[in-house]
């Protein structure tokens, strides 16, 4: 999926819980062979050619075109499964992986359970007793540095996912203009218990900016959002603040 992969787990029996992290690694590599853009030997390629029918491929493929069009449909068109006029639904792919990993390892017993894909983190349980997981949001207007602190107090299950061009530049597109979106914002940071949506609402957001994102976000149940604009004024939903520590 391009990017890196970390895991942090605690808890649980030994055994069990390496098992577990096995069949989560190994999750991961099947999510990228079989959805990868970049082999032309994967279902997603194939199905994308017209070699393949959706009911010939893997069932993972189904579901995640599923929630692609889901993510569609509730972002009236922002977020899309396709690119270039192309099927393509990776935007739905890491986040779909690493949350399906963390929660193989929370089901084995772990009794916490953090799984970062590329800076979007998906949290099960806690690292220990009274402490609850924290994700630092990096500031993309000043390198090296944290614009907030998201902690995972007062939940057994959070996401964090974070779309903008600090990182990775100009790669988000608008699907209205099928070129990259331009908007007033350098980061949006979403929070939501799952982490397939947490992205999708990230890169929907993005492209729509902060005066459509904002309202919009405050309108979907279990999300917090906080918003960088390029002249580095924040914008948060109104309960982000019970999410900051």
């Amino acid at each position: 999926m391009g990017t890196v992969f970390s895991f942090d787990v605690r808890g649980g029996d030994p055994d069990a819980v390496r098992a577990a992290l096995d069949e989560a690694v190994a999750g991961l590599h099947r999510a990228d062979a079989v959805f990868s853009t970049y082999r032309d030997d994967s279902q997603l390629s194939r199905l994308a050619r017209g070699e393949l029918t959706v009911g010939a491929c893997d069932p993972e493929v189904a579901e995640v075109l599923e929630l692609a069009a889901q993510a569609e449909l509730v972002s009236d068109g922002w977020f899309s499964p396709r690119f270039g006029g192309r099927l393509d639904p990776t935007g739905v792919v890491k986040g779909w992986a690493a949350e399906r990993a963390a929660r193989v390892l929370a089901l084995a017993g772990a009794s916490g359970v953090s799984v970062n894909g590329g800076g979007d983190v998906q949290m099960y349980g806690s690292p220990g007793p009274q402490r609850p997981w924290r994700v630092g949001i990096a500031d993309p207007m000043r390198p090296g540095g944290l614009a907030a602190v998201i902690s995972a107090a007062g939940t057994d299950r959070l996401a964090v996912a974070t779309s903008g061009t600090a990182e990775r530049g100009t790669h988000i597109i608008d699907p209205r203009t099928r070129r990259p979106a331009v908007t007033d914002l350098v980061a949006v940071t979403v929070t939501a218990p799952s982490l397939t949506w947490a992205d999708c609402w990230a890169t929907a957001a993005f492209a729509m900016g902060s005066t459509a994102a904002l309202p919009w976000l405050e309108s979907l149940p279990e999300v917090e959002a906080l918003l960088i604009t390029a002249g580095d004024e924040v914008r948060c939903t109104s309960g982000l603040a019970e999410r900051l520590g």
